[in-house]
């Protein structure tokens, strides 16, 4: 798998959408964003953790 993000560019993208008040739900992140989605879960084993480890 071709990952074009790193693992901090991930997380900086997570928290700027959950600070737009966008929403974060598994399913709106992977059609609206799927290039962080398929990064998040290469570094993370869920995207849960990712979301969590922006916090």
């Amino acid at each position: 798998m071709e990952v074009n993000m790193s693992m901090e560019e991930v997380l900086v993208q997570i928290t700027q959408l959950q600070d737009n008040g966008e929403s974060l739900s598994k399913k709106k992140v992977k059609q609206a964003y799927p290039q962080l989605m398929q990064s998040a879960l290469y570094y993370f084993p869920s995207w849960e953790h990712a979301i969590q480890n922006c916090k």
